[in-house]
């Protein structure tokens, strides 16, 4: 069991920064799946009121989401080192985040659970890796609450404490 707590968060902090960075090459080379993923959701987007909140300089656009994906893998990974753990943490907060915006948008928008017609897996992905990011929380819950605790000493001007 103690072997499984030692490999667990290390196969699953791989398998989500792959999954991640894979992704990238659509979103920054704005692959013509992208653009109807994200244009689709941009004209749903605007038929609520917010137009081009989803477009390409968008709050939302696919470079921002790419760019947060980018960083939750920088950080699951580099949680692979000993000295580094408590970036795994927060690397998978950041992608569960992510991965929630994902799966609410592909459940509850006209994007559905096949937005480019090849079938689900785009969206089974996504919840794979939502369950990888929870799990991970779960299994540095100790790193994070310590971590989460340091940052709110710091912005509260508390003295930060061992």
């Amino acid at each position: 069991m103690a072997n499984l707590k030692t490999i667990l968060p290390a196969i699953l902090s791989v398998f989500c920064s792959v999954i991640f960075i894979d992704s990238l090459r659509f979103k920054f080379t704005n692959h013509p799946n992208t653009q109807e993923i994200f244009g689709r959701l941009n004209e749903w987007a605007g038929s609520l009121g917010a137009p081009g909140i989803f477009g390409q300089t968008g709050l939302f656009s696919q470079y921002l989401i790419g760019g947060a994906e980018l960083l939750a893998s920088a950080c699951l990974l580099m949680g692979l080192l000993p000295r580094f753990r408590r970036l795994q943490g927060f690397g998978a907060l950041l992608g569960l985040a992510v991965m929630s915006g994902a799966i609410t948008f592909h459940l509850f928008t006209p994007l559905g659970i096949d937005p480019t017609g090849d079938g689900p897996g785009l969206f089974i992905m996504a919840c794979c890796v939502w369950l990888a990011c929870a799990s991970l929380i779960i299994l540095r819950r100790g790193e994070l609450t310590y971590g989460l605790g340091r940052i709110a000493s710091a912005l509260l001007g508390e003295p930060v404490t061992k």
